[in-house]
């Protein structure tokens, strides 16, 4: 199952009214550029083309088209697409340029935007409603909203209008949703088997490990260059946040949990947050994190991962860092220092809003929608996910049964899900249902071993019944929340990384309070706890 690391609650700076109202103006005036398309009559096949902007992953081909998935889509529906393609590292920036400089595209697919930008850009006129073209010409998608009709509400925003179509991944429901946690704890086995050692069941057993793991030599090749605990200092499915669980609530990557009673909590201001810090500080004292862990980024921690060089690691998948290998195992969620043993649900969903916007200067709005429907058959869907099938350049991610109409996930044969992934799919706006899973396609293997892991593993330890669910505020509620983040995420995060290592939490933990609510916390809680309330009425 493919993980996807854009989190939608954390919205960028969007563009200001004065910079969209002249960007509309240099659109209505430029003939070139992004701006239009050319229309059927210009076409003696009837083939529409249409520009549009997206991003990709490095290991995909720079033009989209190259793609066999978009191959096969141009001749299904005589739409051809040129495209402005741009690696994700640079795709933001990028995209917020061409909207504010008037070189409007007709649509921006795998747009990745947050609400508040969202309702920004339809405020001022950058990007359309588009409830009328799902009403006219999308069978496939009606069908999707039909089938599943809470998507309906959680794509319509306040004003009651709809402008963006949606990325939506259902695996599993509740407790046992393949989201239900996101980073899973993978400890070297072998290293545990060499030295003898069980696998930890408390914080402090994990200790005693990790400290075996660095002072035993468990890689037998005579040197202290063993790395006992590694992770990638930052909210997402490498953070060692998964281990604050066992010190009470714990946290997640939004910083919110509910509780059994309805009520929203700001995790990184509770007395059990200020403890697990100081277990963690605990692991440095004795020299057992990483010392790059607090800034490496994806490619360092995977480049020691594929070395099996940790003892314990974060990842959602281990064939992603590691290898699909037995070297390493799940760690089961440990028991804290009153015995209790908790795993906290994230409030991720397989769904994103933003995924893709049709711009004001689209001239073909009804080929547009009919080539955007396509997206929403399920056989396309489950291509865009994954990648696709009968390919004779590269590995296949499916076998497709033209008969049947299904699509069989094909072994991996040790190539890292992610990678293949991103080599072959397409992003952007999709459905899979679950339904569509014995009927469509089948499990990929890694997410049948993901969902064993939740089912078995992590849910009978889930104590809250409830979670955060995808609320679309109001553009003035996304205003507030958007500005009071961005101050309290990173206060958050510097003072945690801070304590991690010099131990003072207890010292400041007082005026670390104060400095929150001096930073917004309690109106971001209002914020939350009316959104949370809204939505479960």
């Amino acid at each position: 199952m493919t993980k996807i690391k854009q989190q939608p609650g954390f919205a960028l700076k969007a563009l200001s009214a004065s910079v969209i109202a002249s960007m509309l103006l240099l659109s209505a005036c430029s003939s070139g550029g992004g701006g239009g398309s050319a229309s059927k009559e210009q076409d003696p096949n009837g083939k529409v083309t249409l520009n549009f902007m997206t991003q990709s992953s490095a290991l995909a081909p720079s033009d989209p088209n190259d793609k066999l998935i978009n191959q096969r889509l141009e001749e299904k529906t005589n739409v051809h697409i040129n495209w402005k393609n741009f690696t994700k590292d640079v795709f933001v920036e990028k995209r917020n340029l061409a909207m504010a400089s008037g070189d409007l595209p007709d649509a921006i697919f795998d747009a990745g935007y947050g609400d508040y930008e969202l309702l920004k850009l339809a405020k001022d006129g950058a990007i359309i409603p588009v409830n009328d073209l799902i009403e006219q010409y999308m069978p496939n998608f009606n069908k999707v909203l039909e089938a599943a009709p809470e998507y309906k509400a959680m794509i319509t925003a306040p004003d009651g209008n709809i402008y963006a179509f949606p990325w939506i991944e259902e695996l599993g429901s509740g407790k046992e949703r393949i989201q239900a946690v996101d980073a899973v704890p993978w400890i070297n086995v072998e290293w545990l088997k060499k030295l003898g050692l069980e696998m930890p069941k408390t914080t402090e057993e994990l200790k005693k490990v990790l400290i075996a793991f660095k002072t035993q030599d468990p890689n037998g090749n005579g040197q202290a260059d063993e790395i006992p605990l590694s992770f990638i200092n930052k909210p997402g499915a490498e953070d060692i946040a998964f281990l604050f669980a066992s010190f009470g609530l714990g946290e997640n990557p939004d910083h919110a949990v509910v509780t059994n009673d309805g009520k929203v909590v700001f995790t990184p201001a509770e007395e059990d947050y200020k403890n697990a810090v100081k277990f963690i500080n605990e692991l440095y004292k004795e020299g057992l994190i990483d010392v790059e862990a607090y800034t490496q980024d994806w490619s360092t921690y995977l480049a020691k991962g594929k070395d099996h060089k940790y003892g314990l690691y974060f990842s959602w998948d281990k064939a992603n860092i590691s290898g699909a290998d037995d070297s390493y195992d799940v760690m089961s969620p440990l028991a804290g220092p009153d015995g209790e043993i908790n795993v906290t649900r994230t409030n991720a969903l397989g769904f994103h809003r933003g995924r893709m916007v049709i711009t004001s200067a689209n001239k073909n709005l009804e080929a547009t929608a009919k080539w955007v429907d396509q997206m929403y058959d399920p056989i396309q869907s489950v291509q865009n996910n994954w990648g696709t099938y009968g390919d004779d350049k590269q590995q296949n991610i499916f076998e497709y049964d033209a008969e049947k109409n299904t699509l069989k996930h094909l072994p991996l044969n040790g190539m890292a899900p992610v990678e293949l992934r991103e080599k072959t799919s397409v992003g952007g706006p999709l459905a899979i249902l679950d339904s569509y899973y014995g009927k469509y396609t089948t499990l990929p293997d890694d997410a049948k071993e993901r969902m064993r892991i939740v089912k078995e593993i992590m849910a009978p330890h889930m104590k809250a019944e409830n979670v955060m669910p995808s609320v679309f505020n109001s553009i003035e509620e996304l205003d507030r929340l958007t500005t009071i983040e961005t101050d309290l995420f990173a206060y958050v995060l510097r003072m945690r990384t801070e304590w991690y290592q010099n131990g003072k939490i207890d010292q400041q933990w007082d005026a670390y309070l104060k400095e929150l609510d001096r930073l917004g916390l309690q109106e971001w809680l209002e914020i939350k706890q009316s959104g949370y309330d809204r939505a479960t009425k």
